[in-house]
């Protein structure tokens, strides 16, 4: 062995033993982040190859070495690629929020009770049931009679004897003449021969309308009624 290979060998085995003690005296440093490890095919090859230069490779696997310390030396991994991230953070998918139940409550209406017609209005016209005539119906009105069948075409001779279902004309203006009561009202009322219809009934009173009898006695308007039957007036 010439003196220049034994120089060589010198500088091998100080390089090794450097390394050794950097070993021995460096700090644990922290694990680093599992990736994708591509390992130089030189790094833990053989350095005495079989070739025709055996020192040109030792001062090759020193270079080696000393670059590899310095990488160990900064944190990084030997023969380790590091990879450059995008910087594009992944996209964060959130949970589409619940919707408020929200209670929506209706507006309560209520519903107007059906009655014939308003205590103190006055329909425009006024169709007559069986057992009504025009001055029972001016009396439940509180319009003057008179103006009532002028108003509806007709004569004082011809209100008694209208058959049901001739329309008058209310006039709405004036009033009664007098007491609107034909007769006071008692606490009950018996049904007598020939008083077939709440209507009927309602006119012995002149004031009172059929549909506050029938609501006073839980009946229909439109019930026919019998004689010797207990209503409550109004």
């Amino acid at each position: 062995m010439s003196n220049k290979q034994r120089g060589w060998l010198a500088i091998f085995i100080f390089v090794i033993s450097t390394m050794l003690i950097s070993a021995c005296t460096q700090s644990l440093s922290s694990v680093p982040a599992a990736t994708q490890t591509l390992i130089p095919t030189g790094l833990f090859v053989s350095p005495f190859p079989s070739v025709e230069n055996p020192m040109a490779m030792i001062e090759q696997f020193a270079k080696q070495t000393a670059a590899a310390q310095t990488t160990v030396a900064g944190g990084g991994t030997p023969g380790t690629q590091q990879a450059v991230g995008t910087g594009t953070p992944a996209p964060v998918i959130g949970t589409p929020g619940t919707p408020t139940n929200v209670i929506n409550t209706p507006t309560n209406a209520v519903a107007a009770a059906a009655t014939s017609v308003p205590p103190g209005v006055r329909p425009a016209t006024y169709t007559l049931q069986n057992g009504e005539f025009p001055y029972c119906i001016a009396r439940r009105f509180n319009a003057n009679p008179d103006d009532l069948l002028a108003l509806s075409g007709l004569t004082s001779a011809q209100a008694n004897s209208l058959a049901s279902g001739t329309v008058l004309n209310i006039p709405q203006s004036g009033a009664f003449p007098g007491d609107r009561a034909l007769t006071a009202h008692p606490t009950t009322y018996t049904v007598a021969s020939g008083d077939e219809t709440i209507y009927s009934v309602a006119c012995k009173y002149g004031d009172v309308d059929p549909a506050a009898i029938a609501s006073a006695n839980s009946l229909s308007v439109s019930a026919k009624l019998t004689a010797g039957q207990q209503l409550q007036i109004p």
